[in-house]
């Protein structure tokens, strides 16, 4: 399975073709809006949210709320363009009139100066209109559609907020806990009393024309032993988890189970005892959040990522004038003073894409219905090696 995604911030649509769903899954618009409304939320999120409500239309792959098995294709109409129709306008403009809101004071921190020198660009607004995290709309709506497959698969995933600048929700939660609670307030934490902490850092530097990071968790249960492989370094699972989460804009670090904290620990606290009853394997602890090898041990997959502040400033940092080589601040783009808690969404389903892809590469899958009785077949092969 393979996507491609195109579009820009400010222009008409994000477009997305997801090619090697198997047929015969239901799927319709309602079932991926659902997961495109929770990346719009969150406290701490801008104007721009109020703008766009983002409802996704199917063009190709699906007949009558059913999968073909064909390439399927998914548009989101950006309200926004409306406003941006001199500036991102594709047909070729008049020679006499100039280029509308050109950009040519790069934002540290983002692709601004790099892609304009890589690409050879001297409106840097050719940079951040793709560079900019409205991209990740079209990733959730392939992730929502990965989502459909694995609840077919009885495969659960979803996700949380730990931490937002400094406030942190160090409580140790059962995994059905967080599935229940996850959604019960504008900053995805459990603990509410932590919830409120985070709001108020948020507040802080939103007051302060600064943004925010954060930490967040991604939790996938009931996935397959076997996943990955420890033969070849690029067929390694939590790789390819690692690399896809590392490409959301602005996440910066990623860790799996213990993660960070297994540089203070001993061996004997790391690695995950092996048990075994009637259901067949099982680990006794999860310090290595579910993978062993580069490949799923069976036991819950937990994925920890930080993402950065928003590099977008209300008092932005010094740059220079591409064009003078003058000292000026940087150019101001509407933006959010946290995006953590929607960030958590995007990861989820990026996550979700990771996991279904791998799950289609290692079994027969053309139709729904086969791919399950191939994974049946497997489970029931672990439980009696």
């Amino acid at each position: 399975m393979r996507f491609l995604t195109a579009g820009e911030s400010h222009g008409p649509k994000l477009t997305v073709i997801i090619e090697g769903m198997p047929s015969n899954m239901q799927l319709t618009s309602d079932m991926i809006n659902q997961e495109l409304f929770k990346r719009q939320g969150g406290y701490g999120r801008g104007r721009r949210m109020q703008i766009e409500k983002d409802t996704v239309e199917i063009t190709s792959g699906v007949r009558h709320g059913v999968t073909l098995g064909s390439p399927i294709t998914l548009v989101i109409t950006n309200d926004d363009h409306k406003h941006w129709l001199k500036v991102m306008g594709v047909d070729p403009k008049d020679d006499t009139e100039p280029v509308k809101r050109v950009i040519t004071k790069p934002r540290p921190g983002h692709a601004d100066l790099v892609g304009g020198i890589k690409y050879r660009h001297r409106d840097l607004r050719n940079v951040l209109e793709r560079s900019s995290a409205r991209e990740t709309a079209a990733r959730v709506a392939v992730g929502a559609v990965c989502k459909e497959l694995l609840s077919q698969l009885g495969i659960d995933i979803f996700s949380r907020v730990i931490e937002i600048g400094g406030a942190r929700d160090n409580n140790d939660y059962p995994i059905h806990t967080i599935k229940e609670n996850n959604d019960n307030n504008d900053v995805r934490c459990i603990d509410d009393n932590v919830a409120q902490q985070m709001r108020d850092t948020i507040d802080e530097a939103k007051s302060n024309g600064d943004s925010i990071g954060g930490e967040v968790q991604v939790i996938v249960e009931n996935v397959p032993a076997g996943l990955g492989s420890y033969v070849h370094y690029d067929r390694k699972l939590d790789g390819k988890l690692a690399q896809s989460v590392i490409s959301i804009n602005a996440f910066k670090a990623v860790s799996f189970g213990a993660g960070y904290d297994m540089k203070h620990l001993p061996g004997s606290k790391v690695q995950d005892p092996i048990g075994y009853d009637e259901s067949g394997y099982y680990r006794l602890s999860n310090q290595l959040g579910g993978f062993e090898g580069g490949m799923t041990n069976g036991m819950p997959i937990i994925v920890n990522a930080v993402m950065k502040p928003i590099p977008t400033l209300y008092k932005p940092l010094d740059s220079v004038d591409i064009n003078t080589k003058e000292a000026y601040k940087a150019s101001i783009e509407r933006s959010d003073s946290c995006a953590v808690p929607a960030a958590s969404i995007v990861c989820e389903h990026a996550v979700a894409f990771e996991i279904a892809k791998e799950i289609l590469d290692e079994f027969q899958s053309n139709d729904l219905a086969q791919l399950q009785d191939n994974i049946k077949r497997h489970k029931a092969y672990i439980k009696e090696f």
